[in-house]
């Protein structure tokens, strides 16, 4: 440490060059540390709701998420622009952001660092992702095929925006996009955790769902309601195999975006405060062989996995 002389003659110390944040606090990144608090705490929230309203939720996310769909189809339909189309899509994000719905996409950076932090269980995670997925589909599927109905004039607009996953193939375009499409979903999901502010956490919403619509990234729930609407139609140039083709390997490079792109790297920033988690496992994960047991929990109190 070194020593530094202030106005009054006193001396006070000041951390050395290289100091290590995990023991000294003064070079903490204390905007990072808070971050990740947050999402653990969030993600453990998240990982232990009951089956039904983990299910309701993944609903409501696939129909905020078709609200988007259908400003992008409207905006689309009028103007002939995806750029202006991507930005309507937007309005999406921001319900999924002030509804507090959730798409598959955004359960990457938040329970996986609960996981990490073992604060929860990696079949807890994998239950949430399969969970809120199939969820994330029916709430789309159902709301897509009231779009088509209610505005048939888009019939048209529908098939050439799906169509465009199905023309990107199943090689290195299409699973590049989808890595990018990853990417972008987590950035923002970490962008939102930075504040509580709901005004600040519409930013983020905005500028991710624009990049996801407006430069036609591929993304595993939102070119899943974009086909089903073409589907919809009846007359669509492809069908529910095509769909589940193109959905799969989005999903895969949607998680190793969202993962390893951007949530471990996160997580690298301030190892030291998910290891200060990962030091008190919360009860039921597994230490060793071991499940750890609060032997001072109430009889009334949850000491095992969510169920329904």
């Amino acid at each position: 440490m070194s020593r530094v002389e202030d106005g009054e003659g006193d001396d006070w110390t000041r951390p050395g060059v290289g100091s290590d944040p995990a023991e000294d606090p003064e070079v903490a990144e204390k905007p990072v540390e808070e971050t990740l608090t947050r999402a653990i705490d969030e993600g453990r929230r998240r990982i232990s709701r009951k089956t039904w309203p983990l299910l309701a939720t993944g609903v409501l996310g696939g129909i905020d998420v078709g609200t988007g769909v259908l400003a992008l189809l409207f905006v689309e339909h009028e103007t002939q622009s995806v750029v202006l189309a991507g930005l309507a899509f937007s309005i999406g994000f921001i319900a999924l952001t002030l509804a507090r719905s959730e798409l598959f996409t955004e359960d990457f950076l938040v329970p996986v660092t609960t996981v990490i932090a073992r604060q929860a269980r990696f079949r807890m995670l994998v239950r949430l992702w399969v969970g809120t997925l199939v969820a994330n589909l029916v709430g789309g599927w159902l709301f897509t095929y009231l779009i088509i109905k209610g505005f048939p004039q888009f019939a048209d607009t529908a098939i050439k925006a799906g169509h465009h996953y199905v023309q990107l193939g199943l090689g290195v375009t299409a699973f590049s996009l989808a890595v990018l499409g990853g990417t972008v979903i987590t950035l923002m999901t970490w962008m939102q955790h930075t504040t509580e502010s709901p005004g600040l956490r519409l930013v983020p919403a905005v500028t991710g769902g624009f990049l996801l619509a407006g430069a036609q990234l591929n993304h595993a729930v939102v070119n899943s309601l974009l086909m089903f609407a073409a589907l919809h139609t009846g007359r669509a140039p492809f069908g529910y195999v095509e769909w589940a083709q193109t959905a799969g390997l989005a999903a895969a490079g949607n998680i190793v975006g969202g993962v390893l792109l951007v949530t471990l790297l996160r997580v690298f920033q301030s190892p030291h405060t998910v290891q200060r988690e990962r030091d008190r496992p919360a009860v039921g994960v597994a230490v060793g062989d071991d499940r750890r047991h609060d032997p001072a929990a109430r009889s009334d109190r949850p000491t095992s996995e969510p169920g329904i």
